[in-house]
């Protein structure tokens, strides 16, 4: 009998040098082209497909380094795509490269990888939604099945990252390192958007196009008519950026208690000033949402951390001492920012004020907050295909590149609410199926909470509880962009992956942290 133990490993090499030997034949044929054109251009986009190219291969060998490198690409891709002019080759990297951790993984399970495998307990209720995004893929309605390969890869391409999330982690060693390292790029991500706010939006901020110009150059304007420039970081938009630092600012709290709970020294120099830069640069963003949920979760984790501390007194004064220093270096960045730029950081609290404060008589909070998502809820009932929709992806995020690059009608119809946009697209029983499967998902996330109430682990598990549930349910209800925007999907369901796995680490760890180094 064949040993297919023995035999996977020669197969991954044959596939190894098939990618190679294809990545080689495309550079040559981009050099041809870029030594006729002669285009800036073409040496960008070349140098990201070598780039590419060896991050593919390394994350086939060892996709748990693959991952990181994953990360790294998400991250930044958008930076490569405003100096090349909103390339949608740049753009599909990120599949690319994720489709080789997903391949990294099978391969390592043939080869005899004994890592538990991950059952998610609420596989049924999202089984059941996955289901329904298939068959509406060929729902007569849609313009065309190009949409609805749109719609699979954003609600859907992501979601094996969960099993990857569950099974990076072998040992708390491994979480210190995810959680650091996405700290550490949160701190230059965020330090990025705070010299754009202060030195002038074009700071890593090329023209690149009609399509990201007015997204990546956006200025606001005060109800008294001061300007606010609102800063995309190393995004193609300000909204995206505004988003990522709702999530890392959530992460990098319960990172702060995690680590202080763990005694270790390593990592606290990264994550501590991180979270500070965080901090600021949320305020000079410029955008509400993330003002505001922000500043909800740097009172809501506290408390729950609180809540989940160990019962040895000890334990609980760390995790005071947590919050306490993140609040310092938090109060710190802004003194600093507010002592060195009064009229940046100025300009950003007027904007809050007039526009957030209820006693403002421009306060939007009401309005934008219920009352703007509801009436657009009702309007999707408006639309004759409410009962069957117009099939999935046709008002997801990225419609407009599906109509004009393979040349098809778009469907006109879209309102401004997440589970508005579901009826459009999947008729009635897309939100009805998405509220079974967003409430199983984080009923049982609790669940795994609640068990690991008292232990070191718990800070990261609540704030990973946290923002599961700000994404499924009131970021919904605002819009179905934050889910299908590309990097709060891959976070949410590796974190996902990682929420589960805690409970076993936690078993496997009863001693204290032998991590010393940064």
């Amino acid at each position: 009998m064949i040993d297919v133990r023995k035999e996977i490993p020669q197969s991954g090499k044959m596939l190894t040098a098939v990618i190679v030997l294809a990545v080689v034949l495309g550079v040559v044929w981009l050099v041809s082209n870029t030594i006729t054109a002669a285009g800036v251009k073409g040496v960008v986009l070349l140098v990201a497909v070598i780039a590419a190219a060896g991050v593919a291969g390394k994350t086939l060998s060892d996709w748990r380094s693959g991952v990181y490198l994953f990360l790294g690409w998400l991250l930044f891709e958008d930076l490569v795509r405003k100096y090349m002019g909103n390339s949608m080759y740049v753009y599909f990297g990120k599949d690319a490269l994720i489709a080789a951790t997903y391949l990294g993984l099978v391969l390592s399970r043939l080869r005899g990888d004994d890592t538990e495998r991950f059952r998610a307990p609420f596989k049924y209720s999202l089984g059941l939604f996955v289901l329904l995004g298939l068959a509406q893929v060929f729902n007569p309605s849609s313009p065309s099945l190009w949409y609805g390969v749109l719609g699979l890869k954003l609600y859907f391409y992501y979601i094996p990252l969960m099993f990857v999330g569950y099974a990076l982690l072998r040992s708390e060693l491994d979480l210190h390192r995810l959680l650091v390292v996405s700290m550490g790029l949160a701190g230059v991500i965020a330090l990025v958007g705070i010299i754009q706010a202060i030195a002038g939006l074009d700071f890593l901020n090329p023209h690149g196009g009609a399509d990201i110009d007015e997204l990546g150059h956006m200025v606001r304007y005060t109800p008294s008519g001061v300007a606010v420039p609102r800063p995309p970081s190393v995004f193609v938009s300000d909204g995206r950026f505004a988003i990522y630092l709702t999530v890392v600012f959530i992460l990098g709290m319960g990172t702060a208690g995690y680590l202080l709970l763990r005694r270790t020294q390593s990592g606290r120099r990264i994550v501590f000033p991180a979270l500070g830069l965080v901090g600021v640069a949320t305020t000079l963003c410029g955008a509400r949402g993330a003002f505001v949920w922000v500043g909800a979760s740097a009172l809501l984790i506290p408390v729950g951390m609180l809540w989940g501390a160990p019962p040895r007194l000890g334990e609980g004064y760390r995790l005071v001492k947590a919050i306490r220093r993140s609040f310092i270096f938090v109060a710190l960045a802004m003194s600093l920012a507010v002592v060195i730029f009064p009229q940046v950081v100025g300009s950003r609290l007027t904007f809050y004020r007039e526009t957030l404060a209820l006693d403002s008589p421009d306060s939007e909070a009401a309005r934008r907050g219920w009352s703007y998502p509801l009436t657009n809820l009702l309007m999707a009932f408006t639309d004759g295909y409410w009962p069957v929709g117009h099939g999935i992806g046709t008002a997801s995020l990225g419609v407009q590149y599906v109509s004009r690059i393979m040349e098809k009608p778009a469907v006109s119809f879209a309102v401004e609410n997440g589970y508005g946009d579901l009826i459009v697209e999947f008729g009635i029983l897309g939100p009805l199926l998405w509220l079974v499967w967003a409430s199983s998902l984080v009923f049982h996330a609790f669940k795994t909470v609640i068990r690991l109430k008292g232990t070191w682990a718990f800070p990261v598990a609540f704030s990973i509880l946290w923002f599961a549930f700000l994404v499924l349910f009131p970021f919904t209800w605002a819009t179905l962009n934050t889910f299908e925007n590309f990097v709060v999907n891959a976070y949410f369901w590796l974190l996902v992956g990682v929420l589960f796995r805690l409970p076993a680490l936690v078993d496997q760890v009863s001693a204290p942290s032998n991590i010393t180094s940064d």
